[in-house]
């Protein structure tokens, strides 16, 4: 691998593995929040109920839980695909599928269409950052990888401000409407096809052996003691993550400020929200990169996550006005470039034709994890109570912080 000191001295591989996987990422986050814009409006629509009826939240949680399961089930699959096939040709794969089935949420006329949509979408959703942080994690030196944590995660985040924008443009037209915005990225897989190779580690790994380990290789001999550690603080972290992301949409519509507001401003109001959130979360993948610079990852996965559960506790703890609310927003974003760090510290610390596999296996295992916990907090709290759930959510941080102490440093580092 090239070790470079300087941009110019990077490799024409290395940066268009780098440009691939950050437009991918770009175009993951704007696929996976178009539906958070809209839930609550499109699954009354879908329902035939008003938006403050109870079943609407808890039939919107089950579809976000789907989608959380679909992105798990997504990691493993293409994961496998990735040490099998190679990782552009999987990348290319995950692009496809998560613009296909987004744009199809368009035309679902029950409920449960567009649990199956989103379901399907988030296989590509899932299985592109397995993909794209092995592809990144055998391309780029190691000194670089801090800040291209950084940088990967805040394409997520533009991805995000991307949906919100759709957002914009859209609310004044009906909810379904926003999902045909998601078709966009499968133009994408055009260049990366004919532009990005495969990485020369796994071209040598794929020459020096002869079975290709599974997804069983994760729980033998000493892979299995990161197995085990990875799959907890996952499991924890995002499950708190997740129940922040999807249910503070429903409780800034539900402030008494938002909620006395036309359907138009409501919407605006769920979209400025969400963009208090990712700008908050651009700063902290940056903020995430130098301390881990200075401090190593664990450390800092450690603390961030610790800060993460106070906020969301002392936020949630008493009711807040519209604007104190969005400031509280942006100051959890910061917190949110925690997962810019897993990108990087977690494929390495697998063998090359694990990589993908067990990154995948490990991270979007949390999803189904936090699948179970964005359903047990939307179905076991009232419509008017969500910040309720998000106060308990927020306490979920704490044993994540001290699981976060038990990731092992990369060899080297």
């Amino acid at each position: 691998m090239n070790e470079a000191n300087t941009w110019g001295e990077l490799s024409s591989q290395q940066k268009k593995s780098g440009l691939a996987a950050w437009l991918g990422w770009m175009f993951d986050g704007l696929d996976m929040h178009l539906y958070t814009l809209v839930a609550l409006p499109f699954v009354a629509e879908l329902l035939g109920r008003p938006s403050s009826d109870p079943s609407v939240a808890q039939h919107g949680a089950l579809i976000n839980g789907a989608f959380l399961v679909g992105w798990a089930l997504g990691g493993a699959f293409f994961g496998r695909v990735g040490d099998l096939l190679g990782r552009s040709r999987a990348l290319c794969l995950t692009i496809l599928a998560y613009a296909g089935f987004t744009g199809l949420s368009a035309i679902s006329t029950e409920w449960w269409h567009l649990l199956v949509f989103r379901f399907l979408s988030a296989l590509g959703i899932g299985g592109e950052w397995a993909v794209g942080a092995s592809l990144l994690s055998e391309t780029w030196p190691r000194r670089w990888r801090p800040w291209i944590a950084a940088t990967l995660q805040t394409a997520v985040n533009i991805g995000v401000l991307m949906a919100c924008v759709a957002g914009w443009g859209f609310e004044s037209l009906p909810p379904r409407y926003i999902f045909l915005v998601g078709v966009v990225p499968a133009l994408l897989v055009l260049w990366i096809r004919r532009a990005v190779p495969e990485p020369e580690d796994w071209h040598r790994a794929r020459q020096g052996t002869g079975r290709p380990p599974g997804v069983a290789d994760l729980f033998r001999g000493e892979v299995l003691g990161v197995t085990w550690r990875v799959l907890a603080i996952c499991g924890v972290s995002l499950t708190a993550h997740w129940t922040f992301m999807y249910w503070q949409q429903a409780y800034i519509r539900r402030l008494p400020e938002v909620a006395a507001l036309g359907d138009a401003a409501r919407n605006r109001a769920a979209v400025v929200a969400l963009t208090c959130v990712m700008l908050g979360s651009i700063a902290g993948n940056f903020l995430a990169g130098a301390l881990a610079v200075r401090w190593g990852y664990r450390r800092v996965v450690s603390g961030m996550c610790l800060a993460y559960g106070i906020l969301m506790v002392w936020a949630f703890s008493a009711p807040r006005g519209h604007g104190e609310a969005l400031a509280w927003m942006a100051a959890i974003g910061v917190c949110q470039g925690v997962f810019g760090l897993f990108t990087m510290c977690l494929p390495p610390l697998f063998p090359v034709l694990l990589r993908t596999t067990g990154a995948g296996f490990c991270y979007n295992f949390g999803r189904v994890a936090a699948a179970a916990g964005t359903v047990y907090f939307g179905t076991h709290s009232t419509v008017k109570d969500v910040g309720g759930a998000l106060y308990m959510a927020g306490w979920l941080f704490l044993p994540a912080a001290a699981l976060a102490w038990l990731l092992p440093e990369e060899k080297g580092r």
